[in-house]
């Protein structure tokens, strides 16, 4: 049975960003070498990431891998702007 990623650990997502990560670097054609270039991070840090042993990423180095390969607006879907509160909408029509 699949856990759901409520059941997950912080590691264990961690380490499925990393197989993910692996799986959009490939995709769109670069190397490891070269992500490392664009995100200043070493290639041990992002094989470590890649590999799921590297859980102990920080957020702003996974921001630095997300804009080297392009996808850093994709960052919005994990909280995305709220909108705005019915009580906010109601008291800007008085």
């Amino acid at each position: 049975m699949r856990k759901t990623v409520y059941e997950k650990s912080g590691a264990e997502l961690i380490m499925n960003l990393g197989r993910r990560y692996r799986e959009y670097r490939k995709r769109i054609g670069m190397t490891q070498k070269e992500v490392s270039y664009k995100s200043g991070l070493s290639v041990f840090t992002i094989s470590a990431f890649e590999k799921g042993s590297g859980t102990g990423i920080t957020m702003s180095s996974f921001l630095k891998l997300l804009r080297a390969i392009d996808y850093l607006d994709e960052i919005e879907k994990i909280l995305p702007p709220l909108p705005q509160s019915p009580r906010t909408l109601y008291k800007k029509k008085k």
